[in-house]
């Protein structure tokens, strides 16, 4: 008769059965548990160490606060140096001293015509020379401005005529040296002491010349005249005579053309964007011969730090008239052609 009761070795063998199905869940259990805490200590640990870079970076930036350099402005710096205040008095000065200018103060320390006190010139004429030009002066020499008694009686009837020049670029050279012989020979050189005689540097002379020759003389009109034109004197001091007493005169042969925007072309003009899209040049005297008043070379004189020169002395001197209240004379007689008929010059050829 069998039992009901389930005997030991039934029993034992259901024990072991269990355990060993049991046995790798509570392994992949405690596996999961591991790694669990392991990622739990490294996100804790990055959070602390940020935490600690924080802090760390605060703490810096507190100590470093009052520590770290300022942002300073142009302004800041030149007060720091000490040049603020002594470019205001500069500026000042300039200022005090173009004022002067303008209003004749300084005109005894620089006018040379001394030997006619009290006399004010009809014009200055400036014939621009460059340091190949020795057989042109001597020419103009022969023909009306011999040196000498001449030279005198011209400036006795109120006109001034000297070959306009620079300074060679290497200061002291012997095209320096020549041309201070010829001069000390003839006296009948206005030399600019600040301008350099070079091709390039042509657009710039009318500024020295204007410039040099209202600081130099007192005249009423200041002509500007090319070394290759021959020149009727007397004519033009007859239209020069007509001329007195008539407000801001700019007097040439005027004209007008087209702006050559072409680099290596003759007239190349390099700021031709500058005069519009249909590339065509203001009104201006053409620049063999024209004329200012006594009033426009003195603002050249004082603006001629701030003027603009293109690439021809011509169209910077219209420019410059553009922006005053000149008075524009359209003189036929002043038109240099081949051609002498009716007029006061022609081109030399």
């Amino acid at each position: 008769m069998e039992s009901n009761y389930p005997t030991l070795a039934t029993t034992m063998k259901q024990e072991r059965r269990w355990k060993s199905k049991s046995l790798p869940s509570n392994t992949a259990t405690l596996l999961m548990a591991f790694f669990s805490c392991l990622a739990s200590l490294y996100v804790a640990g990055r959070l602390w160490q940020d935490a600690q870079n924080r802090m760390l970076l605060t703490k810096l930036l507190e100590k470093n606060l009052d520590q770290r350099p300022k942002v300073l402005s142009v302004e800041d710096k030149l007060v720091i140096l000490g040049c603020k205040d002594l470019g205001r008095k500069v500026v000042e000065a300039e200022m005090d001293l173009t004022l002067a200018k303008s209003r004749g103060f300084l005109r005894n320390q620089f006018r040379q015509n001394v030997s006619f006190p009290g006399q004010k010139l009809l014009a200055v004429v400036g014939i621009y020379s460059g340091f190949g030009g020795r057989l042109k002066r001597n020419a103009f020499r022969a023909s009306w401005i011999s040196s000498g008694d001449a030279l005198r009686k011209l400036e006795e009837r109120g006109v001034v005529v000297r070959f306009v020049i620079g300074r060679s670029p290497n200061r002291g050279d012997s095209l320096d040296r020549s041309i201070n012989g010829e001069n000390h020979s003839t006296k009948d050189f206005l030399i600019l002491e600040g301008h350099e005689e070079a091709s390039e540097e042509l657009p710039k002379k009318a500024k020295f010349f204007f410039s040099t020759a209202f600081d130099a003389w007192d005249a009423e009109f200041y002509v500007k005249v090319d070394e290759n034109v021959k020149l009727d004197l007397d004519g033009l001091i007859e239209i020069l005579e007509s001329q007195r007493g008539k407000p801001n005169v700019y007097m040439g042969c005027m004209k007008s053309g087209d702006v050559i925007s072409e680099e290596g072309k003759l007239w190349y003009e390099p700021d031709w964007w500058k005069f519009g899209d249909e590339k065509s040049y203001f009104r201006h005297a053409a620049g063999s011969l024209f004329v200012l008043s006594r009033s426009l070379a003195q603002y050249i004189r004082i603006n001629s730090g701030s003027l603009q020169s293109y690439a021809h002395d011509d169209i910077s001197i219209g420019s410059w008239m553009i922006g005053v209240d000149a008075t524009y004379v359209d003189e036929n007689r002043l038109c240099c052609s081949s051609s002498t008929q009716d007029k006061v010059c022609s081109i030399a050829r």
